[in-house]
């Protein structure tokens, strides 16, 4: 370290008179007295002291140049403790074992004086607060220091403040002080709501703890939830490919078969004609057993007439004539349509019955009496065999059908009587022919 200059003791030197000369000298003839000598250096003292200020007004305080009660809170809060330890490490060329308390009050005991940790930590002060320093260099009375520093505490930012603030040459012992009370209680109530802070950080981190807890089981239920879903879309997917395998077998199982239907069917000649003949087998028979029914109904009902009185003549005799046609009439007009024109209206269910025991499809046409003339030929063409009974026809439906039948070459059985025998004899002879 330099020697120390005291600036009051030289300039006491300096505006002190030589008042007596060397050691046995002469003394001069006119004495100066005491008074005059020492009033003129007091005064010039006191206009070097009220000057002092001035000349040194734009110098800034260095860090060892401060009190020491200033240098604990300023090393606590203008570094970070990772920041303190490494540069305690750097100027120590190792690594600091001692604990953070250790490390802060081996700091601020260094700051007493100028050395190789105080002048990296006035360093690190000037580089971190730069932009603060600048701020407070715009102050040129303690009041306006003292309104900045006023502002800094108000906003919370007081680290760099501080500094400035301490360090400015503006700075009194007075608001140094303030200064110094001010952080005191900043510290106090920055404590105060540390404490109040890590009272909410725990409260946070159980509940944190429990929310985890519930996510992680609505994760585990999401989980398991999701591998169900995937199971069941699995399976699902898994039967729809097994219908859809199904149906395209069961597609080819119908083309297969209707190939096979198709090729029997060619293999077969005359197939559907042997359908339909069969199928009028099957009613010709059903006829075939009515009509016999029918027969044996009329035996016994000629065998029950023979018992009775006998009956007139000509009764009897056309019972015995309808059993008797009815019996010899042959069965070839079986699955034939029989067309009956003219004849008695009351008669009509007695011809039906009796050509549809035949086997025949029976239709009717009164002749142009009361049905529409316009139908005739209609019926005329989808008949195979017609019965006119010209005693009930009129003259102009007589000519049609027999025009209609001798050019289309339709046979045609012309019965005068309109009576069941008649109509039966008539029967009888188209189903001979």
């Amino acid at each position: 370290m330099c020697e120390k200059h005291d600036p009051l003791a030289a300039i006491i030197a300096a505006a002190m008179p030589q008042v007596a000369g060397p050691v046995g000298a002469a003394r001069p003839t006119e004495q100066v007295s005491k008074q005059q000598v020492i009033k003129p250096a007091i005064n010039n003292i006191m206009s070097v002291l009220a000057k002092e200020p001035e000349a040194q007004a734009s110098r800034r305080r260095r860090l060892w140049e401060l009190g020491h009660a200033c240098h604990c809170p300023l090393v606590g809060v203008g570094f970070p403790l990772g920041v303190l330890r490494k540069l305690v490490n750097k100027v120590t060329n190792g690594k600091v074992v001692a604990d953070d308390y250790e490390v802060h009050v081996g700091a601020v005991t260094e700051c007493s004086t100028r050395n190789r940790l105080s002048e990296a930590l006035q360093k690190e002060l000037e580089r971190r607060y730069a932009p603060v320093l600048l701020r407070f260099r715009n102050a040129k009375t303690t009041d306006q220091v003292a309104e900045l520093w006023r502002s800094a505490v108000a906003n919370g930012d007081v680290a760099g403040a501080f500094w400035a603030g301490l360090t400015h040459p503006r700075c009194t012992a007075e608001l140094e002080e303030q200064m110094c009370r001010d952080l005191h209680m900043v510290q106090h109530q920055a404590g105060a709501c540390v404490r109040a802070d890590i009272t909410k950080f725990n409260a946070s981190l159980e509940e944190n703890k429990r929310l985890t807890h519930d996510l992680n089981k609505a994760q585990q239920r999401n989980t398991a939830l999701m591998a169900e879903k995937a199971a069941e879309a699995e399976k699902h997917a898994a039967q729809l490919m097994q219908m859809r395998a199904q149906v395209v077998g069961k597609d080819s199982m119908v083309d297969s078969l209707k190939v096979e239907l198709e090729q029997l069917r060619e293999s077969i000649p005359g197939l559907e004609s042997r359908a339909k003949l069969a199928e009028r087998l099957g009613q010709m028979e059903e006829r075939e057993r009515a009509m016999r029914n029918q027969i044996a109904e009329l035996k016994l009902e000629l065998a029950r007439a023979a018992e009775q009185p006998a009956a007139p003549a000509p009764l009897q005799e056309a019972a015995r004539q309808v059993v008797e046609h009815v019996m010899k009439m042959p069965l070839r007009l079986s699955d034939r349509a029989v067309l009956c024109v003219g004849g008695r209206n009351g008669n009509v269910a007695s011809y039906r019955e009796l050509i549809e025991r035949e086997g025949a499809q029976f239709a009717h046409h009164d002749g142009g009496l009361e049905d529409n003339a316009n139908r005739l030929e209609a019926s005329l063409a989808a008949a195979d065999l017609v019965i006119c009974q010209t005693g009930c026809i009129s003259h102009s439906a007589y000519w049609r059908v027999k025009d209609y039948c001798k050019r289309n070459g339709k046979r045609c059985v012309f019965i005068d009587n309109p009576s069941i025998s008649s109509l039966a004899r008539g029967l009888e002879q188209a189903g001979a022919e």
